[in-house]
């Protein structure tokens, strides 16, 4: 390649935006329910949501209450050509549908009981299709597993950045080590555990990574949720995410009267935790009947927004950053890469960088030099997130009348319709061509799915013994006896 087509090839990839990008955030804007068009909203002004895979390894080794999979998701082999197959097809269509960039989760069962070259592989097909990929799990596995995917069989990199999702929370029964949780607090050692894993790989081997901790909340445990927040918050997670438990999936693992955790005790708890109000309508990822979000960050034991709703000049900011930036993504995009676009963008339009400044000073003062100095001028960036997912009883009947484009008169009805259109979290279905809201999946599709895996992929029961790589965890190859 000569030296006039090389550059070329650098401007076109240092450009701001991605034209395909910023027209599928338009088809997204377009397609959003009034209700959700508000100043703060993120889908189509700077991204088209997250997704997610469903499927591709429904079974799981632990037993938890409540559990969003269907009572058929136990029955079902891990393969891993199946898994690989179906993420390909999957992501494939949310390319094709969705555009060129996103977040999506490889999520199912339990991500660490594909064998770890199964794993890799499947992240980098959705890094293929421009999928920044996030692997859910229970985080429950030894650190041997995670230098296997991290690492190829030649000692290099397989990944510059892997990002995961751990949901721990003491309803979750079978971790080794504590089968039964008595408390939130007993599981600290083991959520310190999991992350201190991700920092040595990136101090040994200069694997970047990203934390994300999932925790259900009920009645037993809404009391605990600001504990979790206060002593988590220095392990190395760059987002806290509470889920109130919702009437989906197994129905024999509903132990409690889910609704008495309302959304606004999990978010008041999950305020007194971080010591300050969280203004979740600054930034709305759809509707915020469904989630609410707090961008931030912590100067030592104290968190601070990075945009503070009752400040005209912080708004100003942020709907400067939809205009110059909304298009850029972020996700993913190489550090270097990322600082190129950046400046172009600044370049372009020069007042952005005044902004910028301005922005920057405000936020210097409302920390304090003080304290930056007292702490290093160290910073952690910490996001609060709560979804609210549906009960099965009102996603059902209102996907019905979706599906034959009626408009629901029951207020009920009609507000799940507003939701599940506002829906931040899509899964896709190769086979018709559609993709579908979480609720919808999980609330409507997931029982038959798993019915016809349990054939396609029928349970062979294994107790040999544990082979290099593995989870180091039993082998939970028969479906649970009892559901506690």
């Amino acid at each position: 390649m000569g030296l006039m087509a090389r550059l070329r090839a650098a401007a076109q990839a240092s450009r701001p935006y991605d034209p395909e990008f910023a027209e599928a955030m338009e088809e997204r804007w377009s397609q959003l329910p009034d209700v959700v068009r508000t100043p703060g909203q993120v889908l189509g002004r700077h991204g088209v949501g997250c997704e997610g895979t469903h499927g591709v390894f429904p079974k799981c080794n632990l037993k938890c209450t409540p559990c969003y999979h269907s009572r058929d998701a136990n029955r079902v082999r891990v393969d891993g050509r199946h898994t690989r197959d179906q993420v390909a097809a999957q992501m494939r269509l949310l390319r094709e549908r969705r555009g060129p960039y996103a977040h999506a989760q490889l999520i199912g069962g339990e991500v660490s009981l594909l064998p770890p070259d199964d794993h890799a592989a499947a992240l980098a097909v959705m890094r293929r299709h421009g999928r920044e990929p996030m692997s859910f799990t229970h985080g429950d596995f030894d650190e041997d597993y995670l230098t296997a995917l991290a690492l190829g069989g030649d000692g290099r990199r397989r990944f510059e950045r892997l990002s995961f999702a751990a949901h721990f929370d003491k309803f979750m029964y079978g971790r080794r080590g504590i089968e039964r949780p008595p408390s939130e607090k007993a599981l600290d050692p083991y959520r310190r555990r999991f992350a201190d894993m991700f920092l040595r790989l990136r101090r040994e081997h200069g694997v970047r990574f990203f934390l994300a901790h999932n925790m259900t909340v009920t009645p037993g445990n809404l009391d605990e949720v600001a504990d979790v927040v206060r002593d988590c918050a220095d392990m190395g997670y760059g987002m806290f995410s509470f889920q109130p438990a919702a009437f989906l999936g197994d129905e024999r693992r509903w132990k409690e009267r889910y609704r008495e955790a309302t959304p606004d005790a999990v978010w008041a708890e999950i305020e007194r935790g971080a010591g300050t109000r969280l203004d979740y309508r600054v930034f709305e990822n759809g509707d915020v009947r469904c989630n609410r979000t707090a961008y931030g960050f912590y100067v030592g034991s104290r968190w601070y927004p990075f945009l503070r709703g009752e400040d005209r000049r912080d708004l100003a900011v942020r709907d400067t950053f939809f205009r110059r930036f909304g298009k850029v993504n972020f996700g993913g995009t190489p550090p270097g890469l990322l600082a190129v676009r950046i400046t172009r963008v600044l370049l372009r339009h020069p007042s952005t960088a005044l902004t910028a400044l301005s922005w920057f000073g405000r936020t210097v003062r409302r920390v304090g030099l003080l304290r930056l100095a007292r702490h290093r001028f160290r910073v952690r960036p910490v996001t609060f997130v709560m979804h609210q997912f549906m009960d099965a009883e009102v996603v059902a009947p209102a996907w019905e009348l979706m599906q034959r484009g009626v408009h629901a008169d029951d207020p009920a009805l009609r507000g799940a319709q507003e939701r599940l259109a506002a829906c931040h979290y899509a899964m896709a279905h190769p086979e018709d061509g559609t993709l579908v809201p979480a609720c919808v999946q999980h609330a409507v599709l997931d029982e038959a799915e798993n019915a016809e895996l349990r054939t396609l992929l029928p349970l062979i029961e294994t107790r040999g013994p544990r082979t290099a790589g593995s989870t180091g965890q039993r082998a939970a190859t028969a479906p649970p006896s009892d559901v506690r």
